[in-house]
């Protein structure tokens, strides 16, 4: 999440790109947590099967969440975990209850933990195609209560995915989704464009983020919800934003050099993990050249910082191009 650099994108309207960057920049970018908001599956050790088969359709809903989902690296428990149950509330009190089949986290909350700019991402399955008014209330609603310049005052920001059940299960790419709200999107939300349903690459690590960390937030576990996503799928998906990750590099830097650590190590190690777990991983690997602005990207991440990238640039673009060409390989593997 979203075309996301935008971190965790450089999403288009419609979805993500399958990278996972949104955290959502003061500049003004938008980007996550998607591997390009938050791409690959979370550092919850176990891998894209360790869910299947389990069977379980437990119902609990948002007040009986599963797993300590609230919680940022600083240690409180209830800021993110409160803002994934109101969004679920709107879009019951949106759609209607009978429209709502699950909801549940993805990206950051089940990849080790919110960090300090971390969207709040949240996944739901419809059992009914949306109308436009209802898509475009939904947007209203969330433009109030997300982000920095939410309407209700200062919150963290909210990526919200909607799927059509029915449309993903089975599995079939590309897949479709039915509506994406983020707000690198929210000049265009602004403004009056409303999301409409589009096929979306991005929902192949989105899914698979779910089902790993397997949190629901309303109806049946993620494991139980939604099928694998083949692993062929997840890997053309998270590499085909490679390219705009690369444009994005000079106004996104702390985000693209992150995301670009999460595709090659989830394309090496079939496992997706936080953008800081994935830097820590690839900094063994790397020359010590390329080393320092990996670095600063994390450090600035784990701080919620952006700092000041313009000194720096030249090394970042190195960087990225040896890392892009060590995606390259990997994905011809």
């Amino acid at each position: 999440m979203p075309a996301h650099a935008h971190e965790d994108t450089g999403r288009a309207d419609t979805a993500p790109e399958g990278t996972g960057r949104a955290d959502t920049a003061p500049e003004g970018t938008g980007r996550e947590d998607t591997a390009h908001k938050d791409t690959a599956h979370g550092d919850t050790g176990r891998d894209d099967t360790g869910t299947e088969g389990t069977g379980r359709e437990d119902t609990a809903h948002e007040d009986t969440t599963h797993g300590d989902t609230g919680r940022d690296d600083t240690g409180t428990e209830g800021t993110g975990h409160q803002a994934a149950r109101r969004v679920v509330r709107i879009v019951r009190e949106t759609l209607g209850e009978d429209a709502v089949l699950g909801a549940c986290l993805h990206g950051s909350a089940v990849l080790g933990g919110l960090r300090p700019t971390s969207d709040v991402d949240v996944l739901v399955a419809l059992t009914r195609p949306t109308t436009g008014g209802e898509r475009r209330a939904l947007t209203d609603a969330l433009l109030a209560v997300s982000g920095e310049r939410a309407y209700e005052g200062p919150a963290r920001p909210v990526e919200l995915s909607l799927v059509v059940h029915d449309e993903v299960r089975p599995w079939r790419s590309p897949p479709v989704c039915e509506y994406l709200y983020g707000e690198w999107l929210r000049e265009d939300f602004e403004r009056g464009h409303t999301p409409a349903p589009a096929p979306c690459p991005d929902l192949a690590p989105l899914l698979t983020m779910a089902r790993a960390g397997d949190l629901s937030l309303h109806g049946p576990r993620p494991s139980a919800l939604f099928d694998p996503v083949p692993e062929a799928d997840l890997r053309a998906a998270i590499v085909a934003g490679v390219p705009e990750l690369l444009a994005d590099l000079d106004g996104d830097t702390r985000n693209v050099l992150l995301t670009l650590a999460r595709i090659h190590t989830t394309l090496r190690t079939g496992r997706i993990r936080s953008k800081d777990g994935a830097a820590d991983l690839l900094l063994g690997e790397l020359p010590e050249e390329h080393r320092p602005v990996l670095v600063a990207a994390r450090d600035q991440y784990l701080a919620g910082e952006y700092g000041e990238w313009s000194e720096l640039l030249p090394a970042a673009r190195a960087h990225a191009a040896h890392v892009a060409e060590a995606i390259k390989r990997a994905s011809s593997d």
